[in-house]
This record gives C-alpha cells, sequence and structure tokens, in this order.
C-alpha cells in the first residue's frame, strides 16, 4: 500500500506568521527519505496554506533532482485551478468540493449532482496524461457516477469513520469496506485518506481493495514530538504491518 504524505500543514505553520519556515518543500523531501510513496498537496482557492509558489517549486525541485516520486494534487474543480493543474502538471489531481468557511474538507464531491461539469473538467486533465481522481464518501452511487464521468481512481472519504465512536466506529469501517469492494470489482482504483492517525489507520489499511492512503495532519502534528522523518516511518511502518508486508 502506498502512503502519500500530504504537506498542507507544514505550510499552515508557516503562514500563522506569512514567513519563509517551515519550508513545505524541505519537508516532502524528507518524506520521500522516509519512505513516502507520494507527496500531496491541496491548493485551496482562498489560498489558506499551500501557495502557488510551493507547488511549482515542488514541481522544479523533482524535476531538477530527478525524483520520480508523484505529485497528488488536491484541487476544487474550477477553471482558476485547472489552468494551474495543466502547466504544473502533477501526476495525479484529486478533485475536492470546497466551502469557503470550512476548517477541512467537511465530505466528498457529489458527483451525481455535477455529471456534466466534471464529465469536461475531467476529459481536459487527462488529455494532458494526469490521472484524476474524486474525493467522495463511500457511496455505491456515487462510486458509478464517478465511473460515468471517467474519473480513474476514487478516495474515500474516511471522516467518517475518522470521527466515529463506540459501534459506530465499526459501522463506518463495514462502509469503507463495502465501498471499496464494490469499486474495485468495478474496475476503478480506490484510494482513502482524511482524518486517519496513527490509533485508526491499522484498520483501514487491511482493507485489500485499498492501494493508497493519503495522511497529512497527524503526520504533521506528531512529527513536532517525533521529527518528521520518525513520524513518516512510524506511520509506514504501521501501513506495513496492517499489510502483512513485514
Amino acid at each position: 500500500m502506498r502512503l502519500g504524505v500530504n504537506i498542507d500543514h507544514i505550510a499552515t505553520l508557516r503562514q500563522a506568521r506569512k514567513t519563509f519556515e517551515p519550508d513545505p518543500i524541505k519537508g516532502a523531501l524528507i518524506a520521500i527519505e522516509a519512505g513516502a510513496d507520494q507527496i500531496t498537496l491541496h491548493l485551496r482557492e482562498d489560498r489558506r496554506h499551500i501557495q502557488d509558489e510551493d507547488l511549482f517549486r515542488l514541481k522544479c525541485e523533482f524535476n531538477e533532482k530527478n525524483i520520480t516520486v508523484p505529485i497528488n494534487l488536491e484541487m476544487a474543480p474550477t477553471e482558476e485551478m485547472l489552468n494551474i493543474a495543466l502547466e504544473v502538471l502533477p501526476n495525479t489531481v484529486t478533485l475536492v468540493p470546497e466551502k469557503r468557511e470550512e476548517i477541512t474538507t467537511e465530505g466528498g464531491l457529489d458527483i451525481i449532482s455535477h455529471k456534466n461539469l466534471l464529465k469536461d473538467f475531467i476529459k481536459r486533465l487527462k488529455e494532458s496524461s494526469i490521472r484524476v481522481s474524486l474525493f467522495m464518501d463511500p457511496d455505491f452511487e456515487q462510486i458509478d457516477a464517478s465511473i460515468e464521468v471517467g474519473a480513474d481512481a476514487i478516495e474515500l472519504h474516511t471522516g467518517e469513520y475518522a470521527n466515529a465512536y463506540g459501534s459506530q466506529i465499526q459501522k463506518e469501517l463495514n462502509r469503507l469496506k463495502e465501498a471499496a469492494k464494490y469499486a474495485s470489482q468495478k474496475g476503478i482504483l480506490v484510494f482513502a485518506g482524511h482524518g486517519l492517525n496513527y490509533q485508526n489507520v491499522y484498520e483501514v489499511a487491511k482493507i485489500k481493495e485499498i492501494e493508497e492512503l493519503n495522511i497529512g495532519h497527524s503526520i504533521i502534528a506528531n512529527s513536532i514530538f517525533m521529527g518528521l522523518y520518525n513520524a513518516v516511518k512510524e506511520m509506514k511502518s504501521i501501513i506495513n504491518k496492517a499489510r502483512g508486508e513485514i
């Protein structure tokens, strides 16, 4: 299973002072050294953490150092973001919903209600050889719609599982298992992320149909105490144990 390390909250800390440190690009390089299989970053419309320059610098740094670890750009399906993606050419674009007032992404895309928009949007990205993933709730109808609009992959929103208590935890885990199995049988790649941490990631990582997890906040938060290298290493180790790889 691949681990995508989201570097957004390195930039969150930097933007608190509008200064130059900590540098999310340096964080990306440390994460890769520690075993990250992908670098994920979310360029939000309000630029609350990652800035345009970060994205361009990351791509340039990878090109200059011949780093082949893929870049996954999370973004809203807007014309502004499309133009940026077509200029930078990340390996993957993950389309996510955005609300200006939200603290973090609160749910998945409503693909069913935006089929025509998404179909055209995805077509334009794929014409530039960008793989397209849709961030979505574990819902069979939304999975069917994601296939209809031409997505290469889905990323299951694990937030409800991460926030669940008591018996609700298993209920949400079962939803993820069923959605992952359904999507895989339909022939679409399955990823997952949101709210995953060192305590709850194990059970999600055991779901064999899920090929990739994207995790940011918990890794960056724990890097304060563990150091970023060790924080990534520890997360990767938990995932590998869940998959029976160590």
